[in-house]
Parts: structure tokens; sequence; C-alpha cells
């Protein structure tokens, strides 16, 4: 699970990055189209572009490695389709095809396609962050509930225990000094006694008992 989440946010750091290189790539198309490239900053852009054009494909890479949900593979595959066709566009307008028309007929619809994919791989992900991050949390609520109800049982054990074991040894050691004296009455062996402490009642027995094996082995 830990595995998978992780992957999801590694997803999520693709698209982000690729988003921004996208827009990036396309401030270079636009200073080309509109006429920046004759200023002191066509050097900057030209170098903007190859930066983001770079960036964007490593992460592209990144993101065919790491794909994590149903159906994301079908959404990278698209992307990288819609990505390669945009790719085109963008240096047909780095050379001498970019005019606005082609700007705003093939290379607009084109960026916003690519950035849809984009956005698809980014929902896709995010969606499996929140639901396996209620997973967890569900689990988690599941263990604490077992760990109550663990809790609760060893307390009525350790109830339990505290209560019935002196009744338990009280009734056995009744029971063991009421057989004893009836070994010794049998026995012929008179034994009165006013206590009614069974214990001391039982010791007496096995202490006459002994002495009765002693002269008998005499």
């Amino acid at each position: 699970m830990q595995r998978r989440l992780r992957d999801n946010y590694d997803s999520l750091v693709y698209c982000e990055n690729m988003l921004a290189a996208l827009d990036d790539m396309r401030t270079r198309i636009s200073s080309r189209v509109f006429g920046l490239n004759q200023t002191k900053l066509s050097d900057y852009y030209s170098s903007l572009f190859e930066t983001s054009k770079a960036a964007f494909e490593s992460n592209l890479t990144y993101a065919k490695g790491n794909v994590a949900e149903i159906h994301e593979k079908e959404n990278v595959e698209e992307l990288n389709s819609n990505y390669n066709l945009r790719l085109k566009l963008c240096l047909q307008m780095n050379g001498k095809g970019g005019t606005a028309d082609f700007y705003f007929n093939d290379f607009l619809p084109s960026y916003t396609r690519t950035r849809q994919s984009i956005i698809k791989i980014n929902d896709l992900n995010m969606e499996a962050v929140e639901r396996k991050s209620l997973l967890t949390k569900h689990s988690a609520g599941n263990m604490t509930n077992a760990m109550t109800v663990v809790g609760v049982i060893c307390v009525w054990l350790a109830f339990f225990y505290f209560w019935y074991f002196p009744f338990y040894v009280s009734n056995t050691t009744a029971y063991l000094a009421k057989k004893t004296k009836e070994l010794l009455k049998n026995r012929g062996i008179s034994f009165d006694t006013k206590t009614n402490d069974e214990a001391f009642v039982l010791l007496q027995s096995i202490n006459l008992l002994e002495n009765k094996l002693a002269k008998i082995e005499k």
C-alpha cells in the first residue's frame, strides 16, 4: 500500500513538472509568433524552449515507468502521442512556419490536448491518493477498535480470574479437608476440631496421617 501510494505521489510530481515545462515551451513559441524573437530576449526564449523540452521529456519518461493505476498506461500513451504531435508543431513554428493563424488554429489546440492528457493522469493519481488515504484511515480505525475489544476482554478475564480463583481454591481446600477427615474416620482415627478453617483442618489431617503411617512402619 505504501509503495503504491508513493508511486502516486511521484506521478503527481511528474505531472506538475510537465505542466510547467509545457507552459514554458508555449512561451517560447508565442515569442516567436508575435515578434519577440527580434528583441534581446530571443536568446533567452530559445534557451527556455530547449530547457523546457528536456525537462518535459525527462518527466514523461519517468511517468512511463511509474504506472500505478488502472488506465494510467493508456493515459500516458495518449500523452506521449499528443506531445509528439505538438513537438512537431513547435519545431515547425520555430522555423519559418510560425504564423498567427497556424498558432491559433493548430498549435493552441495541440497545446490544450497535451495539457488535458497531463491533467487526466494527475486527476487519476490524485483520486488514488485520496482513496488509499481513506482506506488507511479506515484500517487504522479497525485496528483501534480491535485493540479496544482485546483490552476489554483482557480486563474481563483478569477480573474473572481474581474473583473466581480464591473461590476455586477455597472449594478445593474444603473438599480435600472433607475427604481427608473421612479417610481418617475410616481408618479409625478420630479427629475433631472446632475451627472452620479448611486449610488448618487439612494440615492437621495430613499430620495425623503422617503419624499413623510412621507408627505402622515401626
